[in-house]
């Protein structure tokens, strides 16, 4: 098991009535166990606990009058993921997957995979299936793409970072599904906390559906995937916002950090990470 200390302080200059949807809470999964959580607003401000979704993400609601407002989360998260050789992942048939799963194959707003399945097919659809090949295309987004901070927004989809071969965490999650799901792969996006990630900020990741389990990747090479913590999953970045508003405010500070309690001593080569 693994033990890492997150945490995020978000503070906001609200200047009309404006309902805030957080997810910033850590998930509870059957492989992360969260423990001594707290949750503050200052000013104290009554929040609504949420699961929504498909998947049961966590959401906290509140409305917020004009103020100053400062946002804490702390946790523990212990982590205790299923490992397995990669050699020995296959890939599920589509007439095997569960039906929830499904989902997972369509094209969603930034992860046009019907746009892009015939290049997804033409690099990576006559390599073996499995664990390997989902690494393969992880890889291949890794040695295209540069990461650069600032370079994309809040509508730069798969298709525009594959053109402008750029990007941030989320951009390399997303064009990673979309080619995943371009080939007949479930794949969908995790938001979460990466240990001891430079610079520290959420992260957005990626999971695939493998052997019927989920397995966790990380395009952008930043964290391993034995250090990251889950908030929230969905079919791209917009069903996982971090903090979605309705109303005037403005964010003036975000702090997130992730540090681990105790060494990992199993990070070390290539393992495949199973947490849901």
């Amino acid at each position: 098991m693994t033990q890492i200390q997150i945490g995020s302080t978000l503070r906001y200059d609200v200047r009309q009535p404006t309902v805030f949807l957080l997810k910033i809470a850590a998930a509870y999964t059957e492989h992360q166990t969260i423990i001594d959580e707290n949750l503050t607003l200052d000013p104290l401000v009554q929040l609504e606990q949420c699961q929504i979704g498909p998947d049961g993400n966590r959401m906290q609601r509140c409305m917020v009058q004009p103020c100053q407002l400062t946002i804490n989360y702390q946790a523990t998260a212990e982590l205790s993921p299923g490992i397995d050789q990669p050699q020995d992942v296959a890939e599920t048939e589509a007439s095997q997957m569960p039906p929830e799963v499904l989902t997972y194959m369509n094209p969603s707003r930034y992860c046009e995979s019907d746009l892009l399945a015939r290049f997804a097919f033409e690099e990576f659809g006559r390599l073996p299936g499995g664990f390997q090949r989902v690494e393969t295309i992880c890889n291949w987004v890794y040695e295209h793409l540069d990461y650069t901070s600032g370079s994309t927004n809040a509508t730069t989809t798969a298709s525009d970072v594959l053109l402008q071969r750029t990007g941030v965490c989320r951009d390399y999650a997303h064009l990673a599904i979309t080619l995943c799901r371009g080939i007949g792969i479930p794949a969908r996006y995790v938001s979460g906390y990466a240990a001891n990630l430079q610079p520290p900020d959420y992260h957005g990741f990626m999971e695939a559906f493998l052997d019927g389990h989920w397995y966790l990747f990380d395009p952008t090479r930043l964290a391993s995937t034995l250090g990251l913590v889950r908030i929230g999953v969905g079919r791209d970045a917009a069903d996982v916002a971090f903090c979605t508003l309705t109303g005037s405010a403005v964010m003036q500070e975000k702090n997130v950090w992730a540090n681990l309690s105790q060494p990992n001593e199993r990070d070390k080569g290539q393992v495949a990470v199973s947490t849901a």
